[in-house]
């Protein structure tokens, strides 16, 4: 919760910082949610298109693994620098930029014709979104509390599974249409993709930088809110003060680095290829395997919104991340058990769906809980370099075992795998400001 303060101008009960905590609420998360919605589902649509383009264009398994994974190494291009721009600069002007060239890119992607192409647009494309999550991640500390993050946090990233489980069906439906000469494939790019150009327009119009710049709060809310988070960041910087440079080279940095790049390894690959993978074991037609990987995509909407709800509620986001990691690799371990029927595979793959996704609400509130507002900043870009490294790693060598005739069952528990060990390397995280920070916080809880 928002604890009450009578050290500014106004003293703020706890009805009035819940109906606060609400108004931001309702104000900040809906265009966040459609915003990375649309991000996701033009970063992913590929995973659906695929089951046309392989054949229309000839692409082996590895083209297209290299093709998906190289719109990773294009994000890396202004990971660091997206998110200090908007720490620093503008979110509004930085995420409208952002979406009107993704949402362009996105649709040019009808037009490639060789591999080359596929390599080019797929890399602009990575460029055109870079800085954009890490961006968010930032934005939200500029608006809610570290007691809120979490859940805060879990409302924008239930994006990530409402995209697929949106975006699989209504590909199923474009896939077959052939208009003006275009195959299906191509008008699943320019239908998914525009409409990015227009929330880039509304962005500019809607979204606040921070609630100093607010005319839909009060005077009274804005310095209350102002006040409240420029304590915590006062309360962080007391625990110790943190340069750029020092939070680079804080051993809990590189811990979420290397766990998010291990768990993200599996999680890019099983998200892009789901498709792939249901036809090959259901050996069914494309729209049921995208019907099928839409319900995987669906299960995972109340894993994300449970586990943010979760780690507010305990103050744990450590081992809630932790818990979502070891358990959708146990469910791909399982599924990956050699002659089991298919309905028995998908019902655990559907298990796997369910937590998937539980994992990073609370994984993305470790960072901004121990750091600096500038530190934060630049490690969550470092974090996020390592989560997009692994989206190329993860699926190029799909790619590259696919066409070396691997199974199905091999290549579900090498993604399990992934997931284990991010799950380990998180649990050697230390939150030791935590503590220090919720007592601080606190003082003036009624």
């Amino acid at each position: 919760m928002w604890y009450s303060c009578s050290t500014g101008p106004m003293s703020f009960d706890s009805i009035a910082i819940q109906r606060l905590r609400r108004k931001v609420a309702w104000r900040i998360l809906p265009l966040t949610i459609l915003l990375y919605l649309a991000a996701y589902l033009d970063r992913a649509n590929v995973g659906f298109a695929k089951l046309r383009m392989k054949s229309d264009l000839g692409f082996s398994e590895e083209v297209f693994g290299i093709g998906i994974g190289i719109f990773f190494l294009g994000y890396l291009t202004l990971e660091i620098p997206g998110a200090l721009l908007v720490e620093r600069w503008s979110a509004r002007k930085w995420f409208a930029r952002i979406l009107v060239t993704w949402g362009l890119l996105s649709a040019a992607t009808a037009l490639v014709e060789t591999p080359a192409q596929f390599y080019t647009v797929r890399f602009l494309l990575g460029v055109a979104e870079a800085g954009f999550f890490p961006g968010l991640i930032v934005y939200f500390t500029h608006w809610f509390p570290a007691g809120e993050r979490a859940r805060a946090m879990s409302g924008f990233i239930v994006a990530v599974p409402l995209s697929l489980a949106l975006g699989a069906p209504i590909s199923s439906l474009l896939l077959d249409v052939d208009w003006l000469g275009w195959r299906g494939w191509q008008w699943l790019f320019i239908v998914e993709g525009l409409p990015a150009v227009l929330l880039g327009f509304i962005t500019l119009r809607f979204l606040t930088d921070r609630p100093r710049d607010a005319r839909w709060l009060t005077p009274a809310e804005r310095d209350y809110l102002e006040g409240q988070l420029a304590r915590e960041a006062q309360a962080k910087e007391q625990t110790g003060r943190f340069t750029i440079g020092q939070a680079l080279r804080t051993p809990n940095v590189w811990l979420l680095a290397l766990g998010i790049f291990a768990t993200n390894t599996g999680g890019y690959a099983m998200s892009f290829w789901m498709p792939t993978t249901v036809k090959s074991l259901s050996g069914g037609s494309d729209s049921s395997a995208l019907l099928y990987s839409g319900l995987f995509y669906a299960c995972g909407l109340a894993g994300v919104i449970y586990s943010g709800f979760a780690a507010d509620r305990t103050g744990n986001p450590k081992w809630t991340c932790i818990a979502g990691q070891w358990s959708t690799g146990l469910f791909l371990a399982a599924s990956a058990i050699p002659g089991q029927p298919f309905w028995m595979v998908m019902a655990w793959l559907v298990l796997t769906g369910l937590v998937a996704h539980s994992w990073p609400p609370p994984f993305w509130a470790l960072p901004t809980a121990t750091l600096t507002a500038s530190a934060a900043a630049a490690s969550i870009g470092v974090i996020n370099m390592c989560a997009n490294l692994a989206g190329y790693l993860g699926n190029h060598l799909m790619g590259w075992l696919r066409d070396r005739g691997s199974s199905e069952s091999t290549i579900l528990f090498l993604l399990a795998c992934c997931y284990l060990l991010g799950g380990l390397i998180v649990s050697r995280v230390r939150l030791r400001a935590a503590p220090l920070l919720s007592k601080v916080v606190t003082t003036n809880d009624p």
